[in-house]
């Protein structure tokens, strides 16, 4: 894993290990909770940067870096939007795939029918934001696999962290102001893609391979590289 170094609470130095290849984020005990918001982009940026089709964590050999215990799998809700994780059985942390660690922070809600209707029109498959497995829109709305609803990236959470972000009581203030404004049009291009509009082709292709939701990461994470 690569370690990446963020603002926690309280002005607190918080080390993340992030493994690309596997889409995964470790953190240690309570590290998920002392994300600012400008950790929190930060993180965001990264992922999307090393976003890759999805994986599936295969819980009989995932074990904690700490003491190689056996981690298990652990559920929990983030107001209405469940989400998991594998934690180590004596407490030295948790490992979640970089999908449920958008769940947990609220960045991802499942497409409506009117959204699923026109997804159908330009893809006859989709992998799977959760596991990477296809879906096969002609047959199903769910993933058979992890049986995941299809889901996207919501614009609208990642324009309220700017905001949170920008509203912050932070030192360097190195975020453009015109952000938001980029946020904004990225979450418009994106409600539009589903209302009948001129569909971008790159987008399509990454949301075949990658899955909506790492498509719209993808996309997202480029723009703040260029904004942010």
């Amino acid at each position: 894993m690569t370690a990446h170094t963020v603002q926690g609470q309280l002005g607190r130095a918080v080390t993340i290990d992030l493994c690309g290849p596997c889409q995964t984020i470790w953190f240690d005990p309570r590290e998920s909770l002392q994300l600012t918001p400008g950790a929190t982009l930060m993180l965001f940026r990264v992922i999307g940067e090393h976003v890759a089709k999805p994986q599936a964590i295969d819980s009989e050999t995932a074990k904690c870096p700490r003491c190689k215990a056996r981690l298990r799998r652990t559920q929990d809700m983030q107001r209405t939007t469940r989400f998991e994780y594998f934690r180590c059985p004596h407490d030295h942390g948790r490992l979640t795939t970089f999908f449920d660690f958008l769940k947990e922070k609220d960045f991802v809600r499942p497409l409506t029918p009117a959204q699923i209707t026109k997804l159908r029109d330009s893809i006859q498959v989709v992998n799977c934001s959760n596991c990477g497995a296809p879906i096969d829109l002609a047959k199903t709305n769910d993933c058979a696999h992890c049986g995941s609803p299809l889901s996207m990236l919501d614009m609208q959470q990642a324009e309220s962290l700017i905001v949170q972000l920008r509203e912050a009581d932070r030192t360097d203030k190195t975020v453009d102001p015109a952000l938001p404004l980029e946020l904004a049009r990225a979450r418009r291009q994106t409600d539009e893609a589903f209302a009948g509009w001129p569909q971008d082709s790159l987008w399509l292709e990454a949301g075949s391979s990658l899955g909506l939701v790492g498509a719209g990461l993808a996309g997202l994470a480029r723009w703040l590289k260029e904004k942010g």
